[in-house]
């Protein structure tokens, strides 16, 4: 495919995801119906539909209108590159620009500059304060790609080494012992031997972080009350060197966790129904996932303020629920990847007014300044 062919093509995706579509469905059904397109292709649309939905109503603007090809084309001006290469109207191109989309588009303004809707800025402002704009700016762009290694198998010399040998170019990370953020080379990280092998995985650095602030001790008995896929497990396992329980509300989120940790030599059993008491219990709840919108951007136009509200119920609910399940001496670890208040301190001083007989001894934030996705950690224990 052409380039002008790939955002033809990105354009048709937007188009599907405006409808209510899915992003990731809406580019699987376009790849199912294109045979003719490669992998790379595939890749650069993939790339240009989610450089847009991160600036979704900031390219609307520009382009000066809703539609596929108005984001296109409010995309290529926001980035510099002259539309007329692109709007050919040759081959699968996108036909070319009429004299009123030339005329048409504006500049953005406040949220809509920062890409995030009038009622989230509003929340970022009180909540973010000094930060507010530049973790909204932050959402807007790639995040960086980073690898956890996996200290059960590997050291950090040897994972580079063995990343280097696929082509994976590597630098160690300041904000966590395990953290790699990959310089070079990202899609082939999983085809590459350190990867297969369980030397290394795919873990933002932040969220690797947390596990670092868990107390920890050799022998301990831990749950992972929400694992989902299963990193933080992972990574909880690979620090107490020992075996973790793995709960979900829904376990059909952890079917591929046995293969990662027979992959990463973990130790990891999976509950329906967990059976305390536990030293560490670790509630990664669900959350608005505003701290990784870079990752996930359709998140913040999908989210809204009921949508929100139940958060706030659910996440009140698990810690209601696990308190029954940690040990005299033990701790609960909160955490979310959310940047809003309402998700973090918030919901920790509720429960603290619910359990005065529990106290908070520790809360870090982890901002996207920091490189990775913004993140929440609080620590309880019974006073």
């Amino acid at each position: 495919m052409t380039p002008a062919a790939r955002w033809a093509a990105a354009a048709t995706v937007l188009d599907q995801i405006e409808a209510g579509e899915p992003a990731e469905k809406a580019l699987t059904t376009w790849a199912r119906k294109s045979r003719f397109a490669g992998s790379k292709d595939r890749a650069a649309i993939r790339d240009h539909v989610y450089d847009i939905l991160r600036c979704w109503r900031s390219t609307a603007a520009l382009g000066g209108g809703e539609t596929g090809r108005a984001r296109v084309l409010g995309r290529l001006r926001q980035t510099g590159d002259d539309p007329e290469t692109v709007f050919t109207g040759e081959g699968y191109a996108l036909a070319a620009c009429t004299d009123a989309e030339r005329q048409a588009g504006r500049n953005p303004l406040g949220a809509e500059a920062l890409d995030l809707p009038d009622w989230l800025y509003a929340i970022f402002l009180n909540d973010l304060s000094g930060d507010a704009d530049v973790t909204a700016e932050a959402l807007r762009h790639r995040a960086s790609v980073f690898l956890r290694v996996n200290l059960l198998k590997a050291s950090l010399a040897r994972a580079q080494d063995a990343l280097r040998n696929d082509g994976i170019e590597t630098t160690p990370h300041p904000l966590c012992a395990t953290a790699l953020e990959v310089t070079d080379g990202a899609r082939s990280i999983a085809q590459s031997t350190a990867y297969r092998t369980g030397l290394v995985e795919l873990q933002d650095v932040s969220s690797q972080a947390v596990i670092e602030t868990l107390p920890v001790f050799k022998g301990m008995r831990c749950l992972d009350y929400c694992a989902g896929g299963g990193g933080k497990t992972l990574a909880l396992a690979a620090r107490i060197d020992g075996p973790v329980d793995a709960h979900d509300a829904d376990p059909r989120r952890m079917t591929d966790l046995p293969e990662r940790a027979e992959r990463a030599d973990a130790r990891v059993m999976r509950t329906d129904k967990p059976k305390g008491p536990y030293d560490l219990v670790l509630c990664d709840v669900p959350c608005s996932g505003s701290g990784s919108w870079r990752r996930a951007p359709e998140g913040k136009w999908r989210l809204t303020p009921d949508s929100l509200a139940g958060l706030h119920q659910t996440q009140a609910h698990i810690l209601d629920t696990v308190t029954g399940l940690v040990a005299p001496n033990g701790s609960l670890a909160y955490v979310t990847c959310s940047v809003l208040k309402s998700e973090n301190e918030d919901q920790i001083d509720s429960f603290l007014t619910r359990y005065p007989d529990w106290t908070c001894v520790q809360q870090t934030r982890f901002g996207l300044q920091s490189g990775g996705d913004g993140f929440f950690s609080a620590i309880l224990t019974r006073s």
